[in-house]
């Protein structure tokens, strides 16, 4: 089976339960500053797993595009991509897991017919410090199917993958973990906020038996076990509690699911192939550096390392550049001039020409075109990384020139933008000894620094995605509609930033506000919050959302599907704006709003913080 089959046939599959298809949103997230890239297909689904009503319903479905920064250094093995779509199947509290469950076994089974004696599977152990039970629903519901099967499924306590290693799988089919098999945004119940949803989880693992165990991964193998032989297909997450001030949980009123399935190893373990560069999706990419290095693909470990690299990253930068991704040396582009660089520097292995990367560009888009609506930005994509090689070969001139005087690495990379890979070749070349472990502690201590500037860096989004903070990202819709009420539709928002405590708005304008202008303002606020207006969500097409006079945020990216929120009754909206929630129902939720300090930040911008009472 191929990309296009098993997407279709998954949509298919859950359009006939009842879900609504939604479009992928953007890489880049709309209202998130947690995150650079939307690295999972819950992500831009988080305000309705929260409580939100979602404009298409309970039951919702869809292919997200995902990229994972983390994995880049991963790249190179049989089965890790920083880029890749997430499969994913929602219910906003309508069914649970005597529903998802089947369901998902019914779509691996006889959907894509994987061999069910390959599927193992993981449920929560349980958590008595913080009073969470053992998720024995979840693995009775998982034995029944595989009895149907004529498969017995025994269960075997994990507990932490350290345990899992040292005892072994034991026969079973059903493994109890803990940190493992609990979903949260923040992590393992301990590190989660008040406030905040969570639950157990469940995943599935299809096992390549080709694959021989490495030791070097741990005495014995297990599903989460990264010597390549299980290999994670999917994760339904059963959010059904939340985190009260004082530790301890609740159930939510509303039982969540969340699944995610990764395209790539779905069709990989479909086909039965470990190499998930020998997928559909990823393999015209290899066929085509085959064709332009001259060299063939699987004949040589580096070889084929170089040839994995080249083709995630490649991809990658395709999708980043045409969801609005230009390379710089922060953030977004940092990521994406990382991507192009590295991939060079493995292309140059290769002995390929920098003209490649167009060609290589082409058969991307070329591969999705039935998919994504990219190739309409061909040219721009092929332009960017023309131009963004053209300046690397700039920066290696420089870079090599220092490198004969012998600078230390990490400089050559912070300074000159040089790859710690290319410096090491060059070193092994010249018999020169690098003090690697140095350059990791200095450059994990700049990553550290990197994150924090960024953390308490002025960003437009919400701190979290706590119910107070919520409220306040609703009255912030409702002081931008009040301000440009009272001084002018001239009047934009410059940016924003949403705590649990306060709202911050910047807005343009050129005067200090009068003290009859901010009460004014106050009084707009309020009068709409009593009006008991109701907050809700469309996703149009970016074009309409333009011509519904939606308010977009400066500087921002969208892709062609957006959301868009509205407050006030249909067709009378008294605030339009785009905006990835999440929010409020309905404005008599909000409180008492107070402007509680005006200021100026810049010529021509202003700033006013407010809270709610």
């Amino acid at each position: 089976m191929q990309s296009q089959e098993i997407r279709k046939k998954f949509l298919d599959f859950f359009e006939k339960k009842g879900h609504k298809i939604v479009p992928s949103s953007s890489l880049v997230p709309e209202n998130d500053p947690s995150v650079l890239f939307t690295t999972a297909g819950m992500q831009p689904m988080v305000a309705y797993l929260l409580g939100q009503e979602h404009p298409k319903g309970k039951r919702i479905a869809n292919s997200q595009k995902c990229f994972r920064a983390n994995d880049i250094e991963e790249v190179g093995d049989n089965r890790h991509t920083t880029f890749f779509e997430m499969l994913g199947n929602w219910s906003l509290g309508d069914y649970f897991k005597r529903e998802q469950i089947p369901w998902i076994f019914e779509f691996l089974t006889k959907e894509i017919k994987l061999d069910p004696k390959k599927i193992y599977v993981t449920a929560f152990i349980g958590d008595p410090a913080h009073n969470l039970p053992k998720d024995f629903e979840s693995a009775e519901i998982w034995k029944n199917l595989f009895a149907e099967k004529g498969i017995t499924a025994k269960e075997v306590e994990f507990g932490t993958e350290k345990r899992a290693s040292e005892i072994g799988m034991g026969g079973g089919r059903i493994f109890y973990y803990q940190d493992k098999n609990w979903w949260s945004m923040s992590g393992n119940p301990d590190s989660m906020q008040s406030g905040e949803p969570g639950g157990p989880d469940s995943e599935m693992f299809y096992e390549f038996s080709d694959i021989q165990h490495d030791v070097s991964f741990g005495k014995y193998c297990h599903p989460n076990c990264d010597c390549g032989r299980y290999v994670e297909i999917g994760n339904s997450v059963f959010m059904e509690y939340q985190k009260k001030s004082d530790g301890s949980f609740a159930k939510l009123p509303k039982q969540n699911v969340d699944f995610g399935g990764g395209l790539e190893r779905l069709i990989a373990a479909s086909n039965n192939e470990p190499d998930v560069f020998k997928i559909d999706t990823l393999f015209p990419i290899i066929k085509e550096i085959e064709r332009l290095s001259e060299k063939k693909y699987g004949e040589d470990f580096e070889i084929t390392k170089s040839f994995r690299i080249i083709s995630d990253h490649i991809r990658a930068a395709v999708f980043m550049i045409a969801d609005g991704v230009t390379p710089s040396n922060t953030e977004r582009g940092y990521i994406l001039r990382r991507l192009v660089r590295r991939a060079v520097v493995h292309a140059h292995k290769l002995n390929m020409n920098d003209g490649a990367f167009a060609e290589l560009a082409v058969v991307v888009v070329q591969t999705y075109k039935n998919v994504y609506s990219i190739d309409n930005k061909i040219i721009d994509i092929k332009n960017i990384l023309i131009t963004e090689i053209e300046k690397f070969k700039n920066t290696l001139d420089k870079g090599l020139k220092e490198f004969e005087k012998g600078i230390d690495p990490f400089v050559l990379l912070t300074t000159y933008g040089f790859p710690i890979e290319l410096t090491l070749e060059l070193a092994k070349e010249k018999d020169i000894v690098v003090d690697v472990k140095n350059f990791e502690e200095k450059f994990k201590k700049h990553q550290e620094i990197s994150r924090v500037g960024s953390e308490h860096k002025f960003k437009g989004g919400l701190a979290d995605h706590n119910p107070k903070t919520i409220k306040l990202h609703t009255a912030h819709h409702l002081l931008l509609a009040a301000l440009q009420e009272v001084l002018g539709k001239n009047v934009k928002q410059r940016g924003s930033n949403i705590t649990q405590e306060r709202l911050r708005l910047d807005f343009s304008f050129d005067r200090k506000l009068t003290d009859e202008e901010k009460k004014r303002v106050e009084e707009i606020v309020n009068d709409k919050i009593k009006e008991s207006l109701p907050v809700v969500c469309k996703e149009l097409p970016k074009a309409e959302a333009e011509k519904l006079g939606a308010e977009m945020e400066f500087g921002a990216k969208y892709g062609d599907v957006v959301s868009v929120y509205l407050i006030g009754e249909e067709n009378k909206w008294i605030s339009r704006e785009f905006c990835g929630g999440p929010h409020v129902g309905n404005t008599n939720e909000l409180g008492e709003f107070k402007i509680t300090k005006e200021e100026a930040v810049a010529a021509g911008i202003r700033r006013i913080k407010g809270v709610l009472e």
